[in-house]
């Protein structure tokens, strides 16, 4: 994974797969937080209260380092490790994937298991967009009102996302700054007058 940016999917998708009988229905989500994993994972076991294991696997991190995966009942192995394999291999972050399965009275076996949700996950993630992100650093700036449109423009050239804006007395912008730019762009601040890193 480059240091510059990272794949994740572009929005959520489903994906349904069936074996002997078992349902097993893919939830794929871009997450950046481990609280929107709790939401999602809530929501579906809400949504799906009849369903015999909610299984999941996320990753989180320009790292890749923050993960977790969870066989919920399933035999240790055959669904949380699978369902991350799928994400790895095609080298995902910031991604969440549940798969909700329906017991259909037969017994799929280790093997069995461990297909299914390997190939839930992967026809998922092949419904899915995938996206490259930039890594981004938070900048946050306040300036006057007399300068907004010089500071769009300047946002604009160093392909600058807006995380949130207050106008108060002074204009302030929390930013998310791609890495490659954000030195450069605070080197840009430092010398304009009224323009204030906070």
């Amino acid at each position: 994974m480059s240091s510059d940016f990272y794949y994740t999917i572009e929005k959520p998708v489903t994906a349904e797969f069936k074996d002997r009988g078992s349902k097993f229905i893919t939830y794929a989500y871009p997450i950046q937080t481990i609280d929107e994993f709790k939401i999602h994972l809530a929501a579906l076991k809400k949504e799906h209260p009849k369903a015999v294991h909610h299984c999941f696997a996320y990753r989180l991190g320009v790292d890749g380092m923050q993960f977790r995966v969870s066989d919920d009942g399933e035999p240790s192995g055959t669904a949380g490790r699978p369902i991350l394999g799928q994400v790895d291999s095609k080298e995902l972050t910031n991604i969440l994937i549940v798969v909700v399965r329906y017991f259909g009275g037969t017994l799929l076996g280790v093997p069995g298991l461990i297909n299914a949700y390997k190939t839930s996950a992967s026809q998922a993630l092949q419904n899915a967009v995938l996206v490259k992100k930039p890594v981004t650093k938070n900048l946050k700036l306040q300036f006057d009102y007399a300068q907004l449109n010089d500071m769009m423009q300047l946002f604009r050239k160093h392909e600058c996302e807006i995380v949130k804006r207050e106008m108060g007395l002074f204009c302030v912008f929390d930013l998310a700054v791609p890495v490659k730019n954000y030195k450069d762009l605070v080197n840009v601040v430092k010398t304009l007058k009224g323009v204030d890193i906070v």
